[in-house]
């Protein structure tokens, strides 16, 4: 009965992204959003895996201040790196187009930081984050390409100005390690983790997109 009991808490997707929703929902989860309001900014001397894990640990604690104790928060964020340069998501069609020259015809990281925490009614009941790194090589791009897809609109949202999973796949030469991390999730890493740490496993309800 207790095993039970867990896997009926409700998960908390601390992320508004569309993309981490769709990868929760193919699984079956239970699960309802809750955006955080923390805020994304480098300190001094702190490395990109060290970046991601902090943001995503600020974002679950503060979702944490809203939800119910009893439930399992996760939360995540991704950053793209080029030789030791963090790329978020470009403020402009200028950024994008700086950082789609820079990732032309080079090997970057893409590393997602997250969190799994149960708040429970006396503290912290269980917390687990983990950093994924994922290595991927673009083609060389032309100005053409970059300037049509900037004309796109994708770029704006993603993390480095690209999205695998959309119109940029084509760009994607080759990729060493978890392809859903460079989505924005590493859903292999973070389901070992739901179930063995959290007793919350996949139902797969639900119709799944093909």
């Amino acid at each position: 009965m207790k095993k039970k009991k867990k896997q009926n808490r409700k998960l908390i997707l601390a992320s508004a992204s569309p993309r981490r929703r769709e990868y929760f929902r193919q699984l079956g989860y239970p699960f309802r959003v809750a955006t955080p309001l923390t805020q994304e900014r480098p300190r001094r001397g702190e490395d990109a895996a060290e970046y991601v894990l902090r943001n995503a640990q600020e974002k679950a604690m503060d979702v944490a201040q809203r939800v119910s104790p009893e439930a399992v928060i996760v939360a995540a964020d991704t950053v793209v790196v080029l030789r030791g340069k963090i790329m978020e998501k470009p403020q402009s069609a200028r950024g994008a187009q700086a950082m789609l020259r820079a990732l032309s015809g080079q090997v970057h990281q893409v590393i997602t930081g997250f969190c799994v925490y149960e708040p429970g009614r006396k503290g912290p009941l269980k917390s687990w984050a983990q950093a994924v790194v994922t290595d991927v090589e673009f083609k060389k791009l032309s100005a053409a390409e970059i300037k049509a897809y900037i004309e796109s609109g994708e770029p704006m949202d993603k993390a480095g100005a690209y999205a695998i999973q959309g119109r940029a796949a084509y760009m994607i030469r080759q990729i060493q390690g978890s392809y859903t991390n460079v989505v924005g999730l590493p859903m292999t890493e973070l389901v070992e983790v739901l179930t063995g740490e959290f007793g919350l496993h996949p139902t797969f309800a639900g119709p799944a997109r093909a």
